[in-house]
């Protein structure tokens, strides 16, 4: 079974794998003419720090906070009574209590807080910016935006500082990736081999959260499993239906796993030892042949619209149930870029530059609108000077391959 081996082989790997993120954002800031950034999302904040504090809670409600000066101090502030969880990260250099000035936390003085919330932000700002008021925020309600605004402060798209900074990956964020889909696969395997007659989806699914919580994984970002008839169309989350034999199971994980990094594998499988239907094979055949031609499209220089005009499609039949994005990014979770198809791109995409160093989901999704079932594939990849590198190298289901 899989294990935490990153850490005990180099006691030093967290310091370099939070120092590292730190200053990629701090460089990213700086490109972005921003005197320092003050995240409230809490991917942000472990981004930036290293920490780690009621991940799901603090996703909404903006409890804790984290200030960083482009060219100063990392300043946390944290939820109060907590921030002794802090006094070993390497990437912090100060902890404050932070104002909680949200509704559920302040009631009727929601004013009243935040104004002394936006005095404290002020003066840092005056402290390291000096002349410079842009400040970068990803997350802010509208009384803290106005409130900052009317003490001349210029807010900067934060989301899109800490994406740019947040897609190419250090070799430590890489270590902690291939740790993490190690713990999916040994999650999807067990599934796997344990799915029978009877058992309901959300019993299947719970087999992955366990799995993951065991062997020092965090959270799950979906449901998505489906079985039988619930497999088309895609996007049907778990649920009390009992699988039968000779059903398709379709899982996408969406796992954040160890060191709070995602694994994000699609797989799909029969219910039982006996042969696969025909229709079952021609659809797993479909996802399969996209999936495995768009990997190998992933290489360094290539531009987004250059992939989408390349990228493999489904035959017309299932076109209208295929996903509309051929890849998307990963790291602490399923992050920038979204890579979408060629009918698509122009309307709501954007154009990039693929990279060495960024982590890309590939996507495919096989059924038709009225069909009995679909099927749902997914590969992690990294882009490298070299060209790509199969980070879910488990295998797939020789049966429906047949």
């Amino acid at each position: 079974m899989a294990t935490q081996t990153v850490l005990g082989k180099d006691p030093d790997w967290h310091n370099r794998l939070e120092l590292g993120r730190l200053a990629r954002l701090k460089e990213k800031l700086l490109e972005f003419n921003c005197a320092a950034g003050l995240f409230y999302d809490p991917i942000n904040i472990r981004y930036a720090t290293g920490t780690s504090n009621m991940q799901v809670y603090s996703l909404h409600n903006p409890c804790r906070y984290v200030f960083v000066a482009a060219e100063g101090a990392t300043i946390l502030f944290e939820f109060s009574g907590c921030e002794f969880l802090s006094d070993d990260r390497s990437a912090v250099d100060e902890v404050r209590v932070a104002n909680a000035w949200y509704h559920f936390a302040a009631g009727p003085r929601v004013a009243e807080f935040a104004k002394a919330w936006c005095g404290e932000i002020v003066d840092l700002m005056n402290t390291y910016g000096g002349d410079n008021r842009r400040l970068a925020i990803d997350r802010m309600d509208p009384v803290g935006t106005h409130l900052l605004e009317d003490n001349g402060i210029q807010i900067v798209d934060g989301f899109e500082v800490a994406h740019l900074a947040r897609i190419i990956k250090t070799p430590e964020e890489i270590d902690a990736v291939r740790q993490s889909v190690n713990v999916c696969q040994v999650a999807l395997r067990k599934m796997i081999a344990e799915t029978k007659p009877g058992m309901t989806e959300n019993g299947i699914w719970s087999i992955l959260h366990q799995t993951n919580i065991e062997l020092g994984g965090e959270w799950v970002e979906t449901r998505l499993l489906s079985s039988g008839p619930r497999t088309n169309p895609w996007y049907q989350e778990a649920s009390e239906r009992q699988v039968e034999l000779g059903d398709i199971v379709c899982i996408d994980s969406d796992m954040i796993g160890p060191h709070g990094y995602g694994a994000d594998i699609s797989r799909s499988w029969t219910v039982g030892d006996g042969k696969p239907k025909d229709d079952q094979r021609r659809l797993y055949s479909l996802a399969y042949e996209q999936v495995q031609r768009n990997v190998e499209l992933f290489v360094p220089g290539r531009s987004f619209f250059e992939l989408a005009d390349l990228a493999h499609r489904m035959p017309e039949k299932y076109k209208a149930f295929e996903l509309p994005a051929i890849a998307h990014g990963s790291g602490l979770c399923n992050e920038f870029p979204l890579l979408i198809h060629s009918d698509k791109i122009q309307a709501k995409g954007h154009d990039g530059i693929l990279e060495p160093g960024m982590v890309i989901c590939v996507e495919s999704y096989a059924g038709a609108p009225g069909g009995a079932e679909g099927i749902k594939l997914e590969q992690q990849i990294l882009i490298t000077n070299e060209g790509l590198e199969l980070l879910s190298d488990m295998e797939f289901e020789e049966p429906l391959l047949a």
